[in-house]
């Protein structure tokens, strides 16, 4: 296997006297999808929070391609490649759906009052340029939601803001997308749809890598090429699903010390 494409070696992050990540060691390659997995508070927001800067490391190091991103603002790891949807909903609701996509763009885009007010020819080609390029990502991505460009967020169903909210971590062209619990607050059925839009767009646009964090075990099993279990901060399984799924460390932390009895 090629060399990793993200890495976090002794990644510790520390608040007051609780150990958020205990000097963890991960592996993220080109195009590959990981499972991120572990039991509430186990550090695996706490992961994607300082990999993209929101976060301030403790100690140890985050590398993309080779470059260390560690004290990286989220501005400049989202330049570098680095993109993530959030647990919560992050939409502004009265927005419509091409504003929401849009602001993912605006770290690209040339911007400020000169150019405004002086370049009005270029600022109208940037814009349209926008609009084509989030109507494409849209009609790619699920064809259904290239209609609603021009509807206000909050008018939109679960899934729909869902889809909102992946295509707008997906219209920078990242490396690697953070995918934090994107079944949260829909059914099954509409989880599933969901991760076959993205497994679809993934294999339409050039290949990206994805880590997605998920309770939903059927998704992970379905979706991710290989896992990574926290519990405490701490990193105690990888492997593939099945793998994980029977080591005694694992079941211990989901199910209680009566899985370890049984093991």
């Amino acid at each position: 296997m090629t060399a990793p494409l993200l890495q976090a070696r002794g990644l510790t992050v520390r608040f007051g006297g609780v150990t958020a990540l205990d000097a963890l060691d991960l592996d993220v390659h080109g195009q590959e999808i990981l499972g991120l997995l572990g039991p509430n508070g186990s550090g695996k927001t706490t992961f994607f929070n300082v990999v993209t800067g929101i976060y301030g490391a403790s100690g140890g190091q985050v590398m993309l391609d080779g470059a260390d991103i560690t004290r990286h603002s989220a501005q400049q790891v989202y330049g570098a490649g680095v993109t993530r949807t959030f647990q919560r909903s992050r939409l502004s609701l009265p927005l419509t759906v091409f504003d929401n996509v849009a602001i993912g763009r605006g770290p690209q885009l040339r911007q400020g009052l000169w150019f405004n007010l002086v370049k009005r020819g270029a600022l109208r080609a940037q814009y349209d340029e926008t609009v084509a390029r989030v109507h494409d990502l849209l009609r790619t991505f699920n064809t259904g939601m290239a209609d609603k460009l021009w509807q206000p967020a909050g008018s939109l169903s679960m899934i729909d803001r869902r889809r909102v909210e992946v295509c707008r971590a997906l219209v920078s062209h990242p490396r690697i997308v953070l995918l934090d619990e994107p079944s949260a607050g829909m059914t099954h059925d509409e989880t599933r749809e969901l991760m076959d839009d993205i497994l679809a767009v993934r294999s339409r646009l050039s290949p990206f890598a994805i880590v997605i964090i998920e309770h939903e075990m059927g998704v992970i099993q379905r979706v991710s090429q290989r896992c990574v279990v926290l519990n405490h901060g701490k990193k105690i399984a990888e492997g593939s699903f099945d793998d994980i799924a029977r080591h005694p460390q694992v079941q211990v932390a989901y199910l209680g010390s009566d899985a370890e009895a049984t093991a």
